[in-house]
């Protein structure tokens, strides 16, 4: 019975840390503004249409690099751990960029859709991505699957609700939970460039 606990208490933890910097990485409230901007104009059934759409090109990319991306950094001859350095440059500076303009990436008005820029880089982008491939070399795949899982279900909760949220939270709201969310985001690249030197041989970090 004690083993039993050990086991349910490690995976719940387990999931915990892999639940937790996706959500951050892949901020579905952060991209809920691009959403609501995106669909302004269209009825209900087309909003739900696009949001539908973001979170299939979401999940289509993220299972990609889920199932496949360890076998391409094989294939190119890439450690984990210089993956690890390279990602967590990139997350630091998504997250910096996104602190100071408040937005992920450059994009114009007209070029919101569902797919690109939303599904893809917005929501599945370096961030999601490189979380991913980090994850899945630490926890077994089936849980970053099921937390990735999860994460998908509140993302597409949150887009369907979009404007119940946005009028409850409001404009200043958003902001301020999506600078929240790259704070976070900026911590954990700072932790992936820490345990990439690590990896590596140039930091020998105590155990």
């Amino acid at each position: 019975m004690l083993q039993s606990m050990a086991m349910n208490s490690s995976f719940a933890e387990s999931l915990a840390l892999t639940f937790l910097p996706l959500f951050i990485a892949i901020d579905a409230l952060g991209t809920l503004p691009f959403i609501i901007s995106a669909s302004e104009g269209l009825g209900k059934k087309e909003q739900r249409k696009m949001a539908n759409v973001a979170i299939l090109t979401t999940t289509v990319v993220g299972l990609i690099f889920l199932f496949f991306g360890q076998f391409v950094l094989k294939l190119m001859g890439i450690s984990v751990g210089s993956f690890a350095i390279g990602g967590g440059l990139i997350l630091l500076s998504i997250s910096i960029h996104h602190l100071l303009t408040g937005s992920i990436v450059d994009i114009k008005k007209e070029e919101m859709v569902a797919v690109v820029p939303i599904g893809t880089p917005l929501l599945a982008g370096p961030a999601t991505i490189t979380t991913l491939l980090l994850l899945v070399s630490s926890y077994p795949i089936y849980i970053v699957l099921l937390s990735f899982i999860l994460n998908i279900l509140i993302a597409w909760i949150i887009f369907m609700g979009g404007r119940y949220i946005a009028a409850f939270l409001g404009e200043g709201g958003l902001r301020a939970i999506s600078r929240i969310f790259s704070l976070l985001l900026a911590a954990i690249a700072v932790n992936m460039i820490i345990t990439g030197l690590d990896m590596v041989g140039i930091l020998n970090l105590p155990v």
